[in-house]
Order: structure tokens, then sequence, then C-alpha cells
């Protein structure tokens, strides 16, 4: 995982706002993945990694701050630079939409400039709730429902 973060972080930040640096430090990464990990044993999170074929990690989506008495999570997903463009994205997560679990909406935000991921969310019955400027990023916010 820190390997697949490391490896994109440029084009990451080309879309998306920067992650602190102690998330490209060896061992600071550890300590925030520990943590992560303890938030999904606690039901507070899912975290998967998307894998080609030869078990490489090529991405990740998530699903975060769960409330269960509402069924709200937040979603998250990146993909690797070399992978983008071929359907894996959306692929993801349709597969993580149609999971049985209790999550019944999602709230999810992309950058305006973020073509790819408007595409991934509305081709997965994400609809626009809200545009709104964050420090120096125009955010597009999407609200998806179960249906």
């Amino acid at each position: 995982m820190f390997r697949f973060e490391s490896e994109n972080k440029e084009y990451f930040e080309k879309l998306v706002p920067p992650r602190s640096n102690d998330y490209y430090e060896y061992d600071k990464f550890f300590i925030i993945l520990e943590s992560l990990l303890e938030e999904q044993d606690e039901e507070k999170s899912f975290f998967y990694l998307v894998k080609n074929d030869w078990d490489a990690i090529i991405g990740r989506i998530n699903i975060v701050d769960i409330d269960w008495e509402s069924g709200h999570g937040n979603l998250g997903y990146r993909i690797g630079r070399t992978h983008t463009g071929k359907g894996i994205a959306s692929k993801a997560l349709n597969m993580l939409l149609n999971q049985e679990n209790k999550i019944t909406q999602l709230s999810a935000k992309t950058t305006q400039d973020n073509i790819g991921s408007q595409k991934v969310l509305e081709k997965n019955k994400f609809e626009i709730v809200e545009l709104r400027k964050e420090a120096d990023y125009n955010f597009i916010y999407y609200r998806w429902f179960k249906r």
C-alpha cells in the first residue's frame, strides 16, 4: 500500500488535495495504516484493495465515518495512474455498492477538475447535491441512496 501511494503521489495531487507529508514517510505511514485498520475492526470504516491478476495493488476503495444508526458513510477511492480510464474504479464501486450490508447512503466529493471521478460516481447513480469552494479547490459533492 505504501508503494502504491508513493508511486502515485504526484498523479493524485494533480486531482485532489495532497495528503500530509507523514503519509509518505514509511514508519509514519504504518502508524496511520494501523489506526485505519483499528477503525475497520470497530466497523467504523471498510477498506478494500483493488488488485490486478498478479496480486499487485492498483487501487483502493473505502467507506469511512460510518454511522450505523443512519446507514450513512463517506466514500473514497483511488486508482493508480497507469490503470485509470479502464473502468476499474466504476467496477470496484459497483461491487462495493452491491454488497450485503446496512449502508443505505453514501456521500462523496471530488474536485471539479477530476472528470474521471465524476464519471465514476455518476455511472454508479450518485447525484450531485452541492458545489462548494474549499481552500484552493472547487468541489462537487455527491450523494447515493440504496434503492
